[in-house]
């Protein structure tokens, strides 16, 4: 298998890490004996920025072109990260026969930008103004589009400012889970920065486990999940810094080979708090029943939630939001499918058609003579049927 530069053993360049993105080019950093060198780069782009520690980071590619890499220069007193993941990613996504200088395309639709104002719908947690967007038009993928300029997408923007129903919701309509804004970062990243969790007072733990349990990942410059374990531990947040200290800490996982309780297998769990002393997770199975357990983890295999998966579903409508719950993955499944009318896109919600909904509504009620008490509208005003007034007075002659 080719890698890098051709020749003596000792001077082959293994290409570490780039992450393609829409629009991009792509460029890499590659290592030699634990110490960084940088990849030539093209005529007329910029060279590649150099980082630390070994953690991913942004290289520019030419103007207005930025791409994920991993810079591989080690503080030899700390242990080395394991890379192990982000190559598999990476081979499997270029190819093994890269050759680690290569620029390459990508055929892939350049992502969406969001207008402004449903940037700032997202930043106050408007779910319906969000949703009527992104439903408008399927054909888009809309669900993963980003700010300008800041490049943000949907699901980090609603994870910065702790909107935990309205990030639900994105991950439901397929909004990718480890999408990572300009600086490199991951949603789960974000929710766990130090500085953001000295600030807000909403629960960075339950975000935290939604995300886990979608298979986020802790992505971004100087991010790693032992950071943001340390970091919980700084700001007090110890129950989610052991959760994320474990390896099955918050995430979803389906029961295999219990033998003491084969009604189970199969069945899901989320992971809660690992027991070092019996070395089992305590676990919620997803059920109405929401029962706990103590679970080996021979007992527990990852089965991170999808779309198509989701073992609960959070449905907005009419304003509110409902959860449901099931007692099995199948009738989750099937009420996702009979959602979606059998995988095809669901029918868009316009502006229009919520106010031929409305008049419907109210020529039924005037039919069956109903009188519908005045309510607060969305908009603060009143609304609601006027109160006919009765016949009286003298008949004309």
């Amino acid at each position: 298998m080719p890698r890098g530069a051709q020749g003596p053993a000792e001077l082959a360049l293994r290409p570490l890490v780039l992450r393609r993105l829409p629009r991009r080019m792509a460029v890499a950093l590659r290592g030699r004996g634990g110490n960084e060198e940088k990849v030539p780069h093209l005529q007329g782009q910029d060279p590649p920025v150099e980082g630390n520690g070994g953690n991913i980071g942004l290289i520019p590619s030419g103007r207005n072109n930025w791409v994920y890499g991993i810079n591989i220069t080690y503080d030899h007193a700390q242990p080395r990260p394991n890379h192990a993941p982000e190559l598999a990613q990476v081979e499997e996504e270029v190819g093994a026969d890269w050759d680690g200088v290569t620029v390459l395309g990508d055929k892939r639709k350049p992502p969406v930008v969001m207008p402004d104002h449903i940037c700032k719908a997202i930043d106050k947690g408007n779910i319906k103004s969000v949703l009527r967007w992104i439903n408008a038009n399927r054909n888009e993928d809309r669900v993963n589009a980003i700010s300008s300029p800041e490049n943000m997408p949907a699901l980090c923007e609603a994870s910065m400012f702790g909107h935990m129903t309205l990030m639900s919701l994105l991950l439901q309509l397929g909004a990718d889970v480890n999408i990572r804004d300009s600086n490199g970062t991951t949603a789960l990243a974000i929710v766990t920065n130090l500085h953001l969790m000295r600030q807000v007072n909403w629960d960075v733990s339950s975000r935290a486990r939604l995300l886990l349990s979608w298979g986020a990942s802790i992505i971004g410059t100087r991010c790693s999940r032992q950071n943001a374990a340390s970091s919980a531990r700084v700001c007090g947040k110890h129950d989610l810094a052991n959760l994320l200290e474990s390896e099955l800490g918050g995430r979803r996982c389906e029961i295999v080979n219990l033998l003491s309780r084969p009604e189970l297998n199969g069945k899901t769990c989320v992971m809660g708090e690992f027991l070092p002393d019996s070395d089992q997770y305590k676990v919620t199975l997803e059920t109405r029943s929401k029962e706990v357990l103590s679970l080996d983890s021979g007992n527990l295999k990852r089965r991170d939630r999808t779309p198509q998966d989701c073992g609960y579903y959070i449905e907005f409508k009419n304003g509110r939001t409902i959860r449901h719950d099931f007692d099995s993955n199948e009738d989750c499944r099937a009420f996702v499918a009979a959602l979606n009318n059998n995988g095809e896109s669901q029918p868009a919600v316009t502006e229009e058609a919520e106010v031929r909904a409305e008049q419907a509504a109210a020529e039924l009620l005037a039919e069956l003579e109903l009188e519908d008490e005045p309510k607060e509208s969305p908009k603060g005003g009143k609304t609601g049927g006027k109160t006919k007034k009765k016949k009286g007075g003298k008949k004309k002659k």
